[in-house]
């Protein structure tokens, strides 16, 4: 094969070899991306004096309140309504934590960035990280009070891993855009935090999506429509299936870890290109 053969075959797989160098890149400086994490939960929890206990305790007032709650106001005859609710409400933290701390990622490191280099990934990433443990830490004190109230385990909680990546591929895609934008655009957090309360109360996190009718007006399907446009909606019922009611998770979780991959690798190419001028914008 000559030369001007191979210039073709090598620009078809440069995109791969990026993506390549760029992972290569993040392990290289792995140990910033684990000071970077650290950092973010210590900050989390400082002049606390219960520290980490929080991301045990918290869960568990949570659950406390819930209870007493719905145990008098019950607006939905749903199984197990409390665990219900606190599954969905720890979902979305995780993903409300990692984009709220996210936007703010590379605008409010301006210091380090203009000193040093390294991967700018790396930032958005350890604030989803640091929420990920988190939320992690909430699951393994959920997990057994969900077992203790009365919550269905069987061989589906296996699966629990998978829809925790799930999620991870939506929640760090949708981190790494917001990031780079809020560079550009500072109003970005403003306009970020109005859409996740927006977002909020379109996800079952205190109703059933069962709730929804399955024609609106006699044309749209509402209830198909949740399924496939809402990521979270389908992680959400996920967990509940897996967690509390011992279901298989839903196929439309395909659909979710295809949008994920899709906002994954835009916001990574995003990224990407508008990493450079980083410097001059901060």
């Amino acid at each position: 094969m000559s030369g001007r053969q191979r210039a073709p075959a090598l620009r078809q797989w440069q995109p791969l070899l990026q993506a390549a160098q760029a992972l290569r890149e993040l392990w290289l400086y792995r140990d910033l991306l684990i000071s970077l994490v650290r950092r973010d939960l210590a900050v989390r929890y400082r002049r606390s004096a219960l520290g980490f206990l929080w991301s045990f305790l918290n869960p568990l007032l949570m659950m406390l309140v819930f209870y007493i709650v719905f145990m008098v106001v019950k607006p939905q005859q749903v199984r197990n309504y409390q665990l219900f609710v606190l599954t969905g409400l720890l979902a979305w933290n995780f993903l409300a934590g990692s984009l709220s701390g996210g936007v703010r990622s590379i605008t409010s490191n301006a210091n380090l960035i203009e000193k040093v280099y390294f991967p700018r990934e790396i930032l958005p990433l350890s604030v989803v990280l640091a929420n990920l443990v988190n939320f992690l830490l909430s699951l393994a004190v959920f997990i057994p009070l969900a077992w203790l109230l009365g919550a269905d385990f069987s061989l589906w909680t296996l699966t629990l891993p998978a829809v925790i990546a799930v999620q991870l591929v939506l929640v760090l895609g949708l981190a790494l855009f917001v990031s780079a934008l809020n560079v550009f655009y500072r109003d970005t957090e403003v306009v970020l935090d109005v859409a996740l309360t927006a977002w909020f109360f379109l996800t079952p996190v205190f109703w059933q999506l069962e709730l929804l009718p399955n024609r609106a007006f006699g044309i749209i399907d509402v209830w198909r429509l949740e399924y496939t446009l809402n990521p979270m909606a389908t992680i959400i019922t996920d967990y509940r299936y897996i967690l509390l009611y011992h279901y298989p998770v839903i196929r439309h979780t395909l659909i979710s870890l295809a949008m994920g991959l899709l906002l994954l690798a835009g916001g990574w190419l995003f990224f990407r290109r508008t990493a450079p001028v980083f410097v001059e914008e901060v």
